[in-house]
């Protein structure tokens, strides 16, 4: 097996993590993707303290996941608008959303059900392979080296040690 453990901050994971990692980041997304755009509804919606809200939307809009746009003047107001990758992110968030559905939800089921427009029927979406169409999970996928792999630093040896004052 592949370790990864030095990749912590480095890999795409931990990376996303320190932008996602808290839970009001994502609310947010959520509600993005349900057609929430303007703050007082996001404020509404979520019932999020609004100088938590106006960070967590700065954070979004800084990383290139919301474009904050001017939709009125006197006062100006603004919504938020999924970027690209704002909505590349919807998948992870279905996600989440599933696995929430399958482990957290009580005996009534989910509290929000998807409906697939296109053929009107309910839906859970899954990962597949956009090679061959095969269902993912963890049985049939390993993590492999990729272009931007950055391996660990080699530890220093007994030598360097000594030269640098410390005893090996």
């Amino acid at each position: 097996m592949l370790d990864l453990s030095h990749r912590l901050q480095a890999d795409s994971v931990g990376r996303t993590l320190s932008l996602f990692g808290e839970r009001w980041t994502m609310m947010i997304m959520r509600e993005a993707f349900f057609g929430v755009r303007r703050y007082g509804q996001f404020a509404r919606n979520l019932k999020i303290p609004r100088p938590t809200l106006s960070l967590r939307l700065r954070k979004l809009v800084d990383a290139g996941l919301f474009d904050r746009v001017l939709y009125s003047t006197d006062p100006d107001r603004y919504e938020y608008r999924l970027t690209k990758a704002g909505r590349d992110l919807f998948p992870a968030v279905i996600a989440i959303m599933r696995w929430g559905d399958t482990y957290l939800a009580g005996p009534e089921g989910p509290p929000i059900v998807l409906r697939h427009e296109s053929c009107g029927s309910p839906t859970r979406p899954h990962l597949t392979c956009d090679k061959c169409g095969e269902e993912i999970n963890t049985r049939n996928v390993r993590p492999e080296r990729g272009p931007g792999f950055i391996e660990a630093p080699a530890p220093a040896s007994n030598e360097t040690k000594r030269r640098n004052g410390r005893e090996p």
